[in-house]
């Protein structure tokens, strides 16, 4: 079976395709609107590509910073000891379970 040399195909387009396409642009752009639209491209290539490299950044940034402190851990006191603390009183009005429903979802 022969295959096409790999400098000559772009994603299995040949030379007579890519020329086809290329004439169809100029023709439906014109010659002076296809340099604004090459250069407009590439600016958004480049934003894209900015854009991207900023997301890793910081997600990088993200992975090698450490976990923040939980809130409230530096403002806990330590606990009383038990001979102080006094003994817990039964709840005066027991609440029923809850019911069970047919369909676990609203």
């Amino acid at each position: 079976m022969l295959l096409p040399h790999p400098t000559f195909a772009i994603f299995d387009i040949g030379g007579t395709e890519i020329l086809m396409i290329m004439l169809i642009t100029l023709l439906l752009f014109g010659s002076e609107r296809l340099p604004d639209l090459a250069r407009n491209m590439g600016k958004a290539i480049r934003e894209f590509k900015k854009a991207t490299s900023g997301l890793e950044e910081e997600l990088k940034r993200a992975l090698e910073a450490p976990p923040p402190p939980k809130r409230g851990a530096q403002e806990r006191k330590p606990p009383a000891p038990a001979s102080r603390l006094p003994a817990p009183a039964p709840p005066a009005d027991p609440s029923p379970p809850p019911e069970d429903h047919p369909f676990p979802y609203p």
